[in-house]
């Protein structure tokens, strides 16, 4: 790594695409091979999702009712919580790494006012791109809590396409932003070693 400053890293794709596994891989590669040792912020808002969801506060109750109607959550669930963790976290020397985030047009859009905000120079869009046969056979497998229900899945295949993909179309718009996609459906290894090569030309 040659790069001067710090980065941005904003992982996307469908439901068990493998963002978490790939962005953990890229945190690995930045602590090995960046040669000013920058610290990395990893902020991976599922883990935040599922937390709330086995609360009993007023809010994760209500959340738990959405998601047992098979909705998506509000945005404004998703901008609170990776806003409170930017907001206590942020030192303005680090890389980024976002993992989950964002899920729907409204909410990246507000994701880019905080990039601004921030002073995050150039932040890269990875786009781990997989079919809904490939993203379903993997959520089928991993046997998660939230994988089990056949219903709830296909939703959460449908919204990548009506909310998710939107979001991407529209970082690919601005100039803002670079998009890059990866065939998701490789091993884990091919996955990273696409990533490396399109970001960095390694």
């Amino acid at each position: 790594m040659n790069e001067n400053f710090s980065r941005t890293f904003i992982f996307i794709g469908r439901s068990g695409c493998g963002k978490g596994t790939q962005a953990e891989l890229l945190k690995k590669y930045l602590e090995e091979n960046d040669a000013d040792k920058r610290p990395i912020f990893y902020l991976e808002t599922g883990e935040q999702f599922r937390k709330l969801l086995s609360g009993d506060s007023y809010a994760s109750r209500l959340a738990r009712e959405v998601g047992e109607r098979g909705e998506l959550q509000p945005e404004f669930l998703a901008v609170a919580m990776w806003s409170e963790e930017l907001l206590a976290k942020m030192t303005g020397g680090e890389h980024l790494i976002i993992d989950g985030s964002p899920r729907r047009l409204r909410e990246a859009m507000v994701l880019d006012s905080a990039m601004s905000f921030f002073r995050r120079k150039s932040p890269v869009i990875v786009n781990i791109e997989v079919s809904k046969e490939w993203s379903r056979a993997r959520l089928n497998g991993r046997k998660r809590r939230d994988d089990i229900n056949e219903e709830e899945v296909e939703k959460r295949l449908a919204w990548f396409d009506t909310d998710v993909r939107p979001a991407i179309d529209w970082f690919r718009s601005g100039p803002s932003y670079g998009v890059v996609d990866i065939n998701g459906e490789q091993t884990i290894e091919e996955v990273h070693r696409e990533i490396l090569k399109k970001i960095f030309n390694v």
